[in-house]
């Protein structure tokens, strides 16, 4: 993956931030909300856009855009390296393939005490009732 390459199909936007913060949030345009465009996108195979819109699906629009934001800091220079990061590790982690989950057994000394501790506990049980008399 060819990051500054990737990084060249990012669009940027500086925006007002919320919150309380007096004249600066007033006047100062220090959130940065990063788009991608996934359908575009050059830097992919159909196969890895097919694995990184499954892994965005609750964060993509409807065409086919993610938005993320980041308004941490006061300073819109920062902000756009944070964001960027973000989606930097959100595009890795989206890559990254899971590992087939191999069943084990449950061992024998396992069984064996779960039949040990249950027998022990139904005879303290059994103990509890008064003794039958015939």
């Amino acid at each position: 993956m060819d990051v500054e390459a990737l990084k060249s199909e990012l669009t940027y936007k500086a925006v007002r931030s919320s919150g309380s913060g007096g004249q600066n949030v007033n006047k100062v345009a220090s959130k940065v909300v990063l788009y991608f465009n996934l359908e575009a996108s050059e830097q992919f195979t159909d196969d890895e856009k097919t694995r990184l819109a499954e892994y965005f699906q609750n964060r993509l629009n409807k065409q086919g855009v993610l938005i993320l934001d980041s308004s941490e800091t006061r300073s819109q220079f920062r902000n756009k390296a944070l964001v960027t990061q973000k989606f930097l590790d959100l595009i890795v982690e989206g890559l990254k393939e899971e590992k087939e989950r191999k069943p084990t057994k449950v061992p024998k000394t396992v069984k064996r005490k779960r039949l040990d501790t249950k027998r022990k506990n139904a005879e303290k049980k059994a103990n509890r009732k008064p003794p039958k008399i015939d």
